[in-house]
């Protein structure tokens, strides 16, 4: 049955004070279907006790909500294949203590673009507010939360949302909607169903707090074809990437605490693991043009594989303060071709901005990528650029008072820096194919980064889906791998 209700059973909104978790995203169209020692003890001392206050301030500002949590005195339900429970078109409404349960099919594009088979549905400018709610969706494309269309709002604040289907995120945002959450459990446990998704046209969407978890193949925490900012939140993915970032959109995170276990794959595009994916699948879903990832404080710790990889786009890469761990047998970066895109054209373009910023590990960029690398305010790098030999055109630029120490021989094309930037431990360091000399200054110039912003190829996203729907891998998570 399908049940649509009306303002007259409607329940005033009680506020109620709660945190949340963490949140993932992935889709399921066809979207992507993926330090050094400070030079003074001091510096390091300093950076180490911000990490763990920062990682303290987490903790205290994200508390993971049960369905037990929560006040119901209502239960709306719908069982009707790309039915909705809840719906709001044009108009406004109200729900709060409410239990959300849907079951029911949906296939295609119809949900992943357009909300069919979501629990609770807004478009044509409607604006839902929502509070203290359980939403609980056990079917094929059955979104928890959908927001579409310009001048769509959903408001959600102190819930808890859970679904159990493939292709079944828990937010998604599409058509240019907006979506905006707090302290929100969101767990989804179905292949290419990120916690928090966004799909065809994308949309705004800002969460504060709260617990993210997704369990599922392909199913990041966070799939973004959106602008989507994540602040003072904790989001855990158990199989898959934890951020995916497709075409000209961004995800921020602000005091996030992210960790990521990408061990299985939802397509054949790639045979990399890791944290965070930057691409674009050309499947149509995302526009060409120049990506951005950002870090400011909170914590990363990778399980597997690499911390960043870019393939078939250019992206902005900005990390501050941020404590980043990997657990893996990977790099800290890869810039490198995969199944995505044009042969000889895919490779990554990456501007990479590190500010009061430690890292460790390698870099690799392959011939047919780009690397611009800037250290800035006291940042370390302890790690080697390309080890195995030149290959791609890499830049670097230190700026006085932060350092890079090599672990390996390393190749670049051009190097900024003063005559105490280095460390090269022993190793040596070759730019433009000719050796550096420690304790010597140079001048050299970025790498023009080439955005692409034409409509490109019609493939099908990494690991078959896209956010929410298949990962990378084959589609996106719902693309990404």
């Amino acid at each position: 049955m399908k049940a649509k209700i009306s303002k007259s059973y409607m329940i005033l909104i009680s506020l109620l004070t709660a945190a949340a978790a963490a949140i993932s995203i992935s889709g399921c169209s066809d979207q992507l279907s993926s330090v050094t020692e400070s030079s003074a003890q001091a510096e390091t001392t300093q950076t180490a006790t911000t990490a763990a206050q920062t990682q303290a301030s987490t903790a205290a500002q994200t508390k993971r909500l049960s369905e037990s949590d929560i006040t119901v005195n209502e239960t709306i339900s719908n069982s009707e294949d790309g039915g909705h429970a809840i719906t709001a078109g044009g108009e406004s409404a109200d729900y709060s203590h409410v239990l959300v349960t849907k079951t029911g099919e949906a296939d295609g594009d119809e949900a992943d673009f357009y909300g069919e088979n979501a629990a609770i549905f807004a478009t044509n400018g409607g604006t839902l507010n929502l509070s203290n709610i359980v939403v609980k969706t056990d079917g094929t494309h059955a979104n928890g939360v959908f927001s579409y269309g310009d001048g769509t709002t959903v408001k959600i604040s102190d819930s808890y949302i859970n679904t159990t289907g493939n292709c079944s995120g828990g937010l998604m945002t599409t058509g240019g909607g907006t979506m905006n959450a707090s302290n929100l459990t969101i767990e989804t446990s179905g292949n290419s169903s990120a916690a928090i998704r966004s799909d065809r046209g994308g949309g705004t969407v800002n969460v504060d707090g709260g617990y993210y978890s997704t369990s599922g193949k392909g199913s990041p925490v966070i799939y973004s074809t959106a602008d989507i900012t994540v602040s003072n939140a904790e989001m855990v993915s158990t199989a898959s990437q934890g951020v995916v970032v497709e075409g000209k959109n961004s995800v921020t995170l602000n005091n996030v605490s992210l960790t990521a276990d990408n061990n299985t794959k939802n397509s054949n595009k790639s045979s990399y693991y890791q944290a965070v994916m930057i691409y674009q699948s050309m499947s149509g879903d995302a526009a060409q043009g120049l990506s951005s990832f950002t870090m400011n404080g909170g914590s990363l710790v990778n399980k597997n594989g690499d911390v960043f990889f870019v393939n078939n786009t250019a992206t902005d890469i900005t990390l501050s303060n941020a404590s980043i761990t990997n657990e893996g047998d990977g790099v800290f970066l890869r810039a490198a071709a995969a199944g995505w895109g044009s042969e000889g054209n895919n490779g990554g373009q990456v501007n990479l901005n590190a500010s009061r910023q430690t890292i460790n590990g390698d870099m690799l960029v392959d011939s047919i990528s780009t690397l611009n690398l800037y250290l800035k305010s006291n940042s370390s790098f302890t790690g080697a650029i390309n080890p195995d030999g030149a290959e791609g055109s890499v830049y670097v630029e230190i700026e006085k008072g932060s350092t890079w120490t090599l672990t390996g021989d390393s190749y670049i094309s051009a190097l900024t820096c003063d005559a105490d930037s280095i460390n090269l431990n022993g190793h040596k360091l070759y730019v433009d194919g000719k050796e550096y000399t420690e304790g010597t200054a140079s001048q050299g110039d970025a790498i023009e980064i080439k955005v692409s912003t034409s409509s490109g190829g019609h493939e099908a996203p990494p690991d078959g889906n896209k956010p929410g729907g298949n990962p990378p891998e084959g589609n996106p998570p719902a693309k990404p791998d």
